[in-house]
């Protein structure tokens, strides 16, 4: 069984379906531990919900955040996990933690990439006028939100739609796809070939 270590900076939705796909039984996994980088994440209280060890690592608690990543790699390696979930981890993440898991790190992002990258990705899809947005899983990699794509799903952009109404729409859509990608992983059929990746049948 697949063991997973979860980093959430807030709500947790997408940490919280990924515990409602273990507990269906759709999902072979195991969350290890869930680390938050904010000690009022709602994360928290579902790990609690679902007796899952969580722990608060204080980022301005560290010299440098390549120290602060060090611990966090320390922490996801004594929990054995194998495969790290970003579920809403308001961070770029770096290279310490980035080399201690390569290519075993999960993304999901409120946009079709390559497109809208970054912060406020429902936001600038609305500036830019694109009728079709969408979301998708990646690996990370040292750039943000550049890794290979996994997984990624369309959602229709409405005349009437708001930042809010958008966002709320993909993230439907988020709550199937990323457990979706993970099954992929503890299946082991994903490929990693430069920067693209193979879904093996």
């Amino acid at each position: 069984m697949t063991k997973l270590g979860v980093l959430a900076s807030g709500r947790g939705s997408n940490f919280q379906s990924i515990i409602d796909a273990i507990g269906s039984g759709g999902l072979d996994a195991e969350i290890a531990c869930l680390i938050t980088d904010n000690d009022e994440a709602y994360a928290i209280e579902r790990a609690k919900q679902h007796g899952i060890p969580h722990v608060y690592i204080n980022p301005s608690g560290f010299e440098t955040k390549d120290v602060f990543y060090r611990s966090i790699a320390d922490e996801l390696k004594f929990c054995d996990v194998e495969l790290v979930v970003l579920a809403g981890f308001m961070r770029v993440v770096k290279k310490p933690l980035i080399d201690a898991f390569p290519m075993r790190i999960m993304n999901i992002h409120p946009a079709l990439l390559p497109s809208f990258k970054g912060l406020h990705a429902q936001r600038q899809a609305l500036e830019y006028g694109v009728k079709i947005a969408g979301c998708t899983v990646h690996f990370v990699d040292e750039g943000v939100d550049t890794g290979p794509i996994i997984l990624q799903e369309a959602v229709p952009v409405f005349s009437d739609d708001t930042e809010e109404s958008l966002s709320e729409r993909i993230l439907e859509y988020e709550h199937q796809i990323y457990p979706r990608a993970i099954k992929l992983y503890t299946e082991g059929r994903l490929m990693v070939t430069g920067n693209r990746v193979i879904v093996a049948d």
